[in-house]
């Protein structure tokens, strides 16, 4: 079992910077890839960035140029750090583990970018 908990969400205006954290716990030894994923109300899930054990990145076209994953892997921590938030980009924000029967979740983190 593994146990994600995220932090960083708040509310933040046009432009600012937030980084979310996601910190893992339990059998963390079967994670390799990570990923946050969000969800604004009304819409479907999507993918925000997926990050493998290797440090190979990827990013929705969205928050490209934007967003940046990393993980430290000493920590057990995956980060996301955004930068030029837009109004858009309010959503409770998914920290996720994939696994081959479909993956970890945590509980989410609310980030709201007021105009």
């Amino acid at each position: 079992q593994v146990r994600l908990v995220e932090s960083g969400g708040g509310l933040v205006q046009a432009g600012g910077s937030l980084r979310l954290t996601c910190l893992a716990s339990g059998s963390i030894f079967s994670i390799n890839a990570m990923g946050w994923y969000r969800q604004a109300p009304g819409k479907q899930r999507e993918l925000v960035a997926t990050i493998t054990g290797g440090g190979n990145t990827n990013y929705g076209d969205s928050v490209k140029g934007r967003f940046t994953i990393s993980r430290d892997n000493g920590k057990n921590t995956v980060y996301l750090q955004m930068n030029s938030l837009k109004p858009e980009d309010t959503a409770v924000y998914y920290c996720n583990a994939p696994q081959s029967w479909g993956g970890y979740w945590g509980q989410g983190t609310q980030v709201t970018v007021s105009s």
